[in-house]
């Protein structure tokens, strides 16, 4: 690589609950740029998994994104005219990433009124271990059990 890598911007966390992983998951799941309507919307959601679980909100969310969060991907490589799916361990910074871009994804598919709603579904599904971004991360790991004999290929 001839250039040097770009630096990573420090985050600053949130308001309410003083966590950088909280202001990563909003600025995913904003769209338009306006992150103060998107902060409510997220903390309104929290307190619809609340609501519904009978526990601390914010819990439920942290156990839905460990629920969700893959430990092995698969990923093409092209070897001699075949392209073969090898699994590889998935970096702890692209772990987090996948599991909130998989949160988002799937409460947006779903059925509900407002993002708020719609995210407080997906969130309680997630920490019981259903739903589609926990299906999701099934799929992946069902995926690398079944190519796991091309693990030797790995770079």
């Amino acid at each position: 690589m001839r250039k040097a890598q770009a630096k990573k911007l420090p985050l600053a966390p949130d308001p309410k609950f003083n966590d950088k992983n909280v202001t990563r998951f909003v600025n995913c799941l904003m769209w338009g740029g306006n992150k103060t309507v998107v902060l409510s919307a997220f903390y309104d959601a929290l307190d619809k998994v609340t609501k519904m679980a009978g526990e601390e909100g914010y819990e439920v969310w942290k156990r839905a994104l460990t629920n969700v969060t893959p430990a092995v991907e698969v990923r093409s490589r092209r070897i001699g005219g075949a392209t073969f799916q090898i699994p590889t361990e998935v970096r702890p910074d692209r772990k987090i990433s996948l599991s909130m871009k998989w949160l988002i994804r799937f409460s947006r598919e779903r059925n509900g009124k407002t993002i708020a709603d719609k995210l407080a579904n997906e969130i309680v599904a997630a920490a019981k271990g259903e739903g589609g971004a926990f299906k999701k991360k099934e799929d992946t790991h069902r995926m690398a059990e079944a190519n796991k004999a091309f693990a030797h290929f790995r770079v």
